[in-house]
Formats: structure tokens, sequence, C-alpha cells
């Protein structure tokens, strides 16, 4: 990315400003964007860049819920706290296992706001349905002829 500059410098700029997401624009505005990634490699590979950030955060974000789901499954079934909390530090089991089991709460409902800033801020689900519809196109021209005649149009 470092190594190469920009094929048009307005486009580019107007590009970085915008964090390379070309989504949410008017299809004629599009496809001179489009055309302009086709032929920069520079704002081409930017593009890349910033979406896989995109989708790591995203992919990051939906892992802390997860993560926050299991911690709370274990407080609620298993409860390995109450012979450390008892015996160890002379708490109260009931006491520890409250206070545990609100900031599993407070760490899910954290996750889960940021889990939504990231979908709604980031260009993530069109990238990812972009992706998908792809993938699908590309299946469906492997598929024989005689089961392509059996979907509809």
């Amino acid at each position: 990315m470092a190594s190469t500059r920009c094929t048009d410098r307005v486009v580019g700029a107007i590009l970085a400003s915008w964090r390379y997401d070309i989504s949410g624009i008017s299809p004629e505005m599009c496809k001179d964007y489009e055309q302009h990634f086709a032929e920069c490699p520079h704002c081409r590979a930017r593009q890349k860049f910033h979406r896989s950030l995109d989708v790591s955060l995203a992919v990051l974000t939906l892992l802390s819920v997860l993560f926050f789901l299991f911690a709370l499954a274990v407080l609620k079934h298993i409860k390995p706290v109450e012979h450390m909390a008892f015996n160890v530090f002379g708490l109260d089991i009931a006491d520890t296992y409250h206070m545990l089991f609100s900031a599993g709460i407070a760490g899910l409902c954290f996750s889960v706001i940021a889990f939504v800033l990231v979908f709604t801020t980031t260009p993530v689900p069109t990238y990812l349905g972009g992706i998908a519809a792809e993938r699908a196109r590309l299946l469906e021209e492997r598929l024989p002829a005689a089961i392509k005649a059996l979907r509809p149009r």
C-alpha cells in the first residue's frame, strides 16, 4: 500500500474520507468509483484493508458477546466460585454470586451495544452480503443443467 500511489488524487481523497465505502451512494456515482477501484491498485488495497478491519471488529464484538454468554452460563450452572469465595476470602456466597452475575450481565449488555454499533456504522453487512451473493453465483454456475432447469426464475 505504501509503495503505490493513487492514480487520481481527487477521487482517492474522496474515497479516503469515506473510508473507501461506496455502498451508500447513487448508482451513477458508484460506477465511476468502481472504475477507479478497478484501475487504481492503491485504493483497491486500501479498501480491502478497511473492509478487513471492519470484519475483524465485527468478529471481535461477536466473540465478546459469546464469551459473556458462556461466562453467565458457567456462573448459572456450575458455580465454581463457591468454595473459593467462602473458604479463601471469607465472603458470603450469595453476595459473590450476585456480584459476578451482575458484572456478567453488564459486560453482555456492553458487548451487545458494541456489536450493534459496529454493524450499523460500518459497511460490514453490505460487504458480507456481497461476498455471499458472489459465492452463490459461483456455486450456481457449477450446477448441472438438470438442476438449473428445476430452479424457478
